[in-house]
């Protein structure tokens, strides 16, 4: 009886100091004045923000609602614009090193990445060198009323035009057209063990 007591308390104190570091995290945010936030902005837990001290810009429209384990990353000089009532769904991520915008009414399905840079390489001697802090960089621009679904990656350069539905799966290194449905295509091949 003393031990279920015991776990009850400490479950409780867990709960509370789990609201307080949500809390915390989400005063960077909300109190930014690089931030604006213009009505109804929702953000579950475990959502994560890494940006810099200043000379940065973020803007929600009203109705932006991020769901559980989002994060958002930006460094000095990036740009973020979302649009009214933007949906990202659980796992999604937004790195953002130069400028990614958003349409209105745009949902996100599960684990979608935004990447508007990527890595410098070369080559010398038949040896690969991956630049850990050199990008290239060019912005993302998704129109309004898409629906971007589950584990989709979006690359830089990258404009997709509005009403737009992108299967899950896909990876997105080209412009897409307004008013277009894009699929992975990918077919099975089934195999009998025994053969």
């Amino acid at each position: 009886m003393m031990k279920r007591a015991l776990k009850n308390v400490i479950g409780k104190i867990i709960t509370k100091l789990k609201f307080i570091y949500e809390g915390y995290k989400l005063k960077i945010i909300y109190y930014n004045p690089n931030i604006s936030i213009e009505g109804g902005l929702t953000i579950e837990e475990y959502f994560s923000a890494s940006i810099p001290a200043g000379n940065f810009c973020i803007k929600f429209g009203p109705g932006v609602h991020f769901k559980k384990y989002c994060a958002i990353l930006l460094v000095p000089g990036a740009e973020l614009h979302i649009g009214n009532n933007v949906f990202f769904n659980n796992y999604c991520s937004i790195n953002c090193l130069d400028k990614i915008s958003i349409g209105e009414n745009t949902q996100f399905g599960e684990g979608v990445k935004l990447y508007d840079h990527n890595h410098t390489y070369t080559y010398a001697n038949d040896v690969l060198d991956v630049a850990r802090d050199k990008f290239k960089t060019a912005p993302i621009s998704i129109g309004k009323n898409c629906w971007i679904s589950s584990n989709v990656t979006i690359l830089k350069g990258v404009t997709i035009g509005d009403n737009v539905v992108i299967g899950a799966n896909n990876l997105i290194y080209k412009s897409v057209p307004a008013n277009t449905v894009l699929k992975f295509k990918a077919d099975y091949i089934i195999q009998n063990h025994t053969e």
